[in-house]
């Protein structure tokens, strides 16, 4: 994808590079070196504990309904708010990330986060529906600031031959947070209530705000005075600059997006609805079945550190070819945890290593890499806005759908509710299947636009 990419584009790709060379040049390169590894550990430490801060709900929804505070149709609304809102926010914010300070911006995300759940912790069981919702969903707007900030820097600080090593290294921060809230919210809402699972992630939260104030730089001008500051973009009259519109009328950015759309039903289905899932339908207790999820997000990091180094290094800068390999076998890893009934644990052990290794390498691929190959720098963040609406649109339906469907699968009966998850079952393999088939669509789609720019007809295209 990485070569197509710079084929595709050669003028646009150039666009922004003049300014950070010459930056760069006139650090020294151990000096450079030093700043770029700072910058990385902090949008991957700070960006792991913004997971924190937005997969808490994931961890009480159980003690929620258990409680009588929300029905599972109400967590499903709640959960969707902030997916709805992240994918809004993740757009205006990716748009924002190419024009303002972004160690600001990754800050500010994570304090206003680190609030909400502060806020949730001590008033969540007064607040209406309407009131909790509408808290979560404020929460998913100060989310959107983070990824935004933090893959605009990675553009800004590394080469693109460098940049899918880098940003499969980032990409490990969603793992780290999805472990954290899996393993250590589950042990604190096992002990002291959904509260305190709230209150222990504000807290997460603010130290995740100090990593990033210490650790992350906007660009690589701000790191060094010895660096004269670079020139200016180029001035637009309207909203959007020229690159940013080419982005929009891009069908194969749009075709990427679809695809990750797929991929976050997938994922948010099993961090969502993972520990109501197994603790539900297969009897294990919260601690064990967040533990369970945990194993996901361990198998994750594997899975985003190696996707990107391979991408880059075996694939040769090619996303789409592993992201079909991952997606397949996502589809099987969900199929063994979905279809296998209550019997062996070993077997949804496996099924959370194989969904982890390839939801980690597609989070990684298909939620902003591809993307962000196949178009400028400049226009680095609008790809990664437009990706991030189409997820997160995903991710949202599927939090509301599968909260509608397991409330209509409750069977009625005394003790521990129990459900039907057929129909949801069925939604979330179904969502697997189709980011398979539309990653073939964006291959095809990828060869037939570099045939276009290599002056070859488009309907010898295959793939």
């Amino acid at each position: 994808m990485g070569h197509a990419g710079s084929r595709l584009h050669p003028a646009l790709g150039a666009l922004g590079l003049c300014s950070r060379a010459a930056a760069v040049s006139r650090f020294g390169w151990g000096e450079v070196r030093g700043r770029q590894w700072a910058v990385l550990a902090g949008a991957t430490l700070g960006y792991g504990l913004y997971y924190v801060c937005r997969l808490s709900l994931s961890v009480v929804k159980a003690p929620l309904v258990a409680a009588g505070v929300l029905t599972e149709a109400q967590v499903g609304l709640a959960g969707s708010a902030l997916f709805f809102a992240y994918a809004a926010g993740k757009f205006a914010n990716g748009v924002l990330a190419d024009r303002l300070n972004l160690r600001l911006l990754l800050a500010l995300g994570l304090v206003g986060s680190a609030l909400v759940n502060l806020a949730l912790g001590w008033a969540g069981g007064w607040l209406v529906f309407a009131g909790f919702a509408a808290l979560w969903g404020l929460n998913g707007w100060l989310q959107s600031m983070g990824a935004s900030a933090c893959v605009v820097g990675i553009t800004r600080w590394f080469e693109p031959r460098q940049r899918g090593t880098c940003y499969g290294l980032w990409s490990a921060s969603h793992n780290l947070g999805e472990g954290l809230t899996f393993l250590l919210t589950s042990l604190v809402v096992a002990t002291w209530g959904w509260r305190a699972g709230f209150i222990a992630s504000a807290a997460t939260g603010a130290f995740g705000v100090l990593l990033i104030w210490v650790l992350f730089r906007h660009k690589p001008v701000e790191a060094s005075s010895a660096v004269p500051v670079a020139a200016a973009p180029a001035k637009t009259s309207g909203l959007l600059t020229p690159d940013q519109v080419r982005v929009l009328r891009n069908p194969l950015v749009w075709c990427i997006a679809s695809a990750s759309a797929a991929v976050y039903v997938t994922r948010y289905a099993v961090n969502s609805w993972g520990v109501f899932y197994f603790h539900h339908a297969k009897g294990y207790t919260l601690v064990e079945a967040g533990s369970l999820v945990a194993i996901s997000s361990v198998c994750g990091v594997i899975g985003t550190i190696a996707s990107g180094w391979l991408s880059d290094v075996v694939f040769h800068g090619d996303r789409v070819k592993p992201s079909v390999l991952f997606g397949l076998l996502n589809c099987a890893s969900l199929a063994l945890m979905l279809l296998v009934p209550q019997g062996p644990r070993f077997l949804d052990a496996l099924s959370m290593v194989g969904f982890g290794l390839s939801i980690g390498s597609l989070v990684c691929l298909m939620g902003g890499l591809m993307a962000v190959d196949s178009v400028p720098r400049a226009a680095a963040g609008t790809a990664l806005g437009l990706v991030g609406v189409a997820s997160y649109v995903g991710a949202g339906t599927q939090d509301v759908l599968s909260g509608w469907l397991i409330g209509r699968g409750r069977l009625s009966g005394a003790g521990l509710p129990a459900y039907d998850f057929t129909s949801v079952r069925a939604c979330w393999l179904a969502a697997a299947l189709a980011s398979v088939a539309l990653t073939l669509l964006a291959w095809r789609m990828q060869r037939r636009q570099a045939q276009r720019s290599l002056g070859v007809k488009p309907s010898s295209a295959r793939l």
